[in-house]
């Protein structure tokens, strides 16, 4: 192995160590504990080693975000194929898609909430977030009424339950109806002839 190889791919472990020990702490104490001197402590480096791989914060964060796409989207497509029918497969990407928002909080906080330095919804945006969002498409093209467009749909029913996330998680809606309330999004978004 030439020492140019080896040094990338310690570089490449580095960065994972980074954003692994940043993902950790913000589950444990919330992404105000995650500072770059705080980080430095965890992984036992030091700040400019840190500030070689990241601007900052808002670098790291946004390195967690797209690591957390490429998980959600890795949840939804094997929820989506393993479903039967398009009424099904809807359903269960939806309450992957919420089940994933609950168990990860802060990782969905970097995704969606938290203001990170990624082009969403451009050629330009990295594969994971295609990858996430092309599977809520591929959940929702096969509902779609004939003339509706599907991205259109696909955001609506995206919108629809990072609101459900949203309000659950802030303590505005109660959780234990939260079938009940995935049951009726997904009720309007499929029409009644649909399987």
């Amino acid at each position: 192995m030439s020492i140019q190889t080896r040094r990338e791919r310690e570089r490449a472990e580095r960065e994972r160590l980074i954003v692994t020990a940043a993902r950790e702490l913000a589950e444990a104490e919330g992404w105000e504990a995650v500072t770059t001197r705080r980080l430095a402590a965890e992984i036992e480096y030091s700040q400019p080693v840190l500030y070689s791989h990241f601007k900052g914060k808002d670098a790291i964060m946004a390195a967690v975000a797209v690591q957390g796409f490429a998980e959600l989207a890795a949840e939804l497509r094997a929820t989506r194929t393993a479903a039967e029918g398009a009424r099904a497969a809807l359903g269960a990407v939806g309450e992957a898609y919420t089940a994933f928002a609950r168990r990860r909080p802060a990782l969905y906080d970097a995704m969606f909430t938290h203001r990170v330095d990624l082009p969403f919804a451009t050629p330009e945006a990295p594969a994971a977030l295609h990858e996430a969002f092309g599977e809520l498409l591929r959940a929702v093209e096969p509902v779609a009424a004939e003339g509706d467009d599907p991205g259109l749909l696909t955001e609506t029913y995206w919108a629809g339950l990072h609101g459900l996330v949203t309000l659950m998680r802030s303590g505005r809606l109660p959780e234990e109806a939260h079938e009940r309330r995935l049951a009726l999004l997904i009720g309007h978004f499929v029409p009644q002839n649909v399987k």
